[in-house]
C-alpha cells in the first residue's frame, strides 16, 4: 500500500499557492475550488443586479426599463438552477465515492 501511496504522490500534480491568494496545480490549471468559489460569487453578483435593478424599477427611475429588469431576474434565477444542479452533482458524485469499498 505504501507503494501505492507515494507513486500516487508522484503522478498527481502538487498545488501551490500564488502571490495572490489564487492556486494552480503544476500543469497550470487553476484549483478547483477557486472556480467553484468564482463561479458561486458570479451568481450572487448576478443575483444582486437583477435585485438593484428591480429597486431602480420600483422607485420609479426613468433610465431602468421593466424589459431589463425581467432579463436580469431571468438570468439570475437561471444562474442559481444551474448552480443548485452543479452543487447536486457534487454532493451525488461524493456519496458514490463515500460507498466505494477500499
Amino acid at each position: 500500500m505504501q507503494s501505492e501511496i507515494h507513486q500516487a504522490s508522484r503522478v498527481a500534480p502538487a498545488v501551490k499557492p500564488l502571490e495572490d491568494g489564487k492556486s494552480v496545480n503544476a500543469a497550470g490549471a487553476p484549483d478547483f475550488s477557486e472556480m467553484l468559489k468564482a463561479a458561486i460569487d458570479k451568481v450572487n453578483e448576478t443575483q444582486k443586479t437583477a435585485s438593484a435593478l428591480r429597486e431602480s424599477y420600483e422607485m420609479g427611475d426613468p433610465e431602468v426599463d421593466i424589459t431589463q429588469v425581467m432579463i436580469a431576474s431571468q438570468k439570475s434565477t437561471v444562474a442559481f438552477e444551474a448552480m443548485s444542479q452543479v452543487r447536486n452533482k457534487l454532493v451525488s458524485a461524493y456519496q458514490e465515492i463515500m460507498r466505494m469499498p477500499l
